[in-house]
This record gives structure tokens, C-alpha cells and sequence, in this order.
């Protein structure tokens, strides 16, 4: 039987807003002029989440022009965790099937990966927008033997604009990732934090270069 792929991406952007709203039990980890990054225990499966939170000098389109989860989009140039980026299936105008491939990372300890996932993008009144993904199966995806299939659980970021501030953008993600395959703990402890700092980073230099 088919996923219900609208119905799995509306649970993960509920997650979003869940976690988004609730402040709590968050221990920091990494902080750095660009983001700060927090992590706690997941409910979803046997590892962390992590959230990470930023102000990017930029207005809430230009940041939403690099992030957006779209076949073609920026990501793939700006993103050095993502190698490449596929539409697999449009399930409606805000919801599609993607695949995500990523090189290798931490000096080859972690081998590349591939990801299936349902995303949402979605518009809040207040200006919002957030893209939100969790794992699902697809037929056009079996596993790549070249690679290790991960999953991604309920995750996402949030651009929120800031009132008063146009060209300033409140960035607020969520990662919660099992990278597969059989990985040290410290390695995965050590590389999502600074996964995630490079996100901010890498995004900082490429919303400039928009600008630019």
C-alpha cells in the first residue's frame, strides 16, 4: 500500500512547531558568532535532537531562496553536506518526495549517505515559512549500493522574520538524523554539532553572495 505522504508530512510539521514552542530540557553544546546549538534526547528514535538558532543579515525570502527544499535550488552549491538533491515525486504543490545524497565526511569516518524523505513547505500568516521533512519509503528509491541509506526523523527550519527588521532573519532549525551503518557514538556526537555549525556558516556566506 502507498505511504500517506501528506498525512507523515503534516505529523513532522506539527513536530516542528512543537518543538519550537517548547523551550525546555535543551543543553547547549556549540556556539559561535552565527548560531547557537542545543540538542536534547529524541523522542523518535535512539538518539538526539538538535536544534540550532540564528540571526542571518538577510530578509526572510533571501534565506528562504537558499534553504528551500526545491528540484534546481541553491542548496546543492552553498550546502557541503549535500551532494545532491531530487524532486522524486510532486505529491501536491506544497509537498514532495526528495532524495539527498551527501559526500563523505569527517575525514572519510563517515561514508556518503542517502536520504528519502517527504518535505512540506509551508507559510504562516506571521510570514514564516518552514520546510519540514521526515523519512519515507519510495519505489523509485531502493537502496543505492554505493550508499548508506539514512533517516532523517521529524525535521526542519523555520525563517522567521523579525518585526522591525527587514533584512534580518531569525533562523531556527531542527536536525534528528540516524546516519545508519555502524558509527562510533563520539563520532556522531561530534559531527552533527559541527554539521550544523557549517550549515550556518556555509548560509551566512551564501545569502551574501546573493546579495552581492
Amino acid at each position: 500500500p502507498d505511504m500517506d505522504y501528506v498525512g507523515l508530512a503534516e505529523a513532522a510539521a506539527e513536530k516542528m512547531e512543537l518543538y519550537r514552542r517548547d523551550p525546555g530540557g535543551w543543553r547547549g553544546c556549540r556556539h559561535t558568532s552565527e548560531v547557537s546549538v542545543s540538542w536534547r534526547p529524541s523522542a523518535e528514535f535512539a538518539g538526539n535532537v538538535y536544534r540550532g538558532e540564528g540571526i542571518l543579515s538577510a530578509s526572510p525570502q533571501d534565506v528562504w531562496e537558499c534553504i528551500k527544499p526545491v528540484a534546481g535550488g541553491s542548496r546543492t552549491k552553498w550546502d557541503q553536506n549535500v551532494k545532491d538533491f531530487e524532486v522524486v515525486e510532486a505529491v501536491s504543490d506544497t509537498i514532495s518526495v526528495c532524495r539527498t545524497t551527501t559526500l563523505s565526511a569527517f575525514m572519510r569516518i563517515i561514508s556518503p549517505r542517502e536520504f528519502v524523505d517527504v518535505v512540506l513547505m509551508k507559510q504562516y500568516e506571521d510570514g514564516t515559512m518552514l520546510s519540514a521533512a521526515t523519512n519515507v519509503e519510495h519505489p523509485l528509491c531502493p537502496p543505492q549500493p554505493n550508499f548508506v541509506r539514512g533517516f532523517n526523523y521529524p525535521c526542519g527550519c523555520f525563517c522567521i522574520p523579525l518585526s522591525g527588521e527587514p533584512d534580518r532573519t531569525q533562523l531556527l532549525s531542527f536536525f534528528q538524523t540516524d546516519l545508519g551503518g555502524y558509527l562510533p557514538q563520539t563520532v556522531v556526537d561530534s559531527f552533527f554539532p559541527a554539521s550544523i555549525t557549517g550549515f550556518y556558516s556555509n548560509l551566512t556566506k551564501a545569502v551574501k553572495a546573493l546579495k552581492a
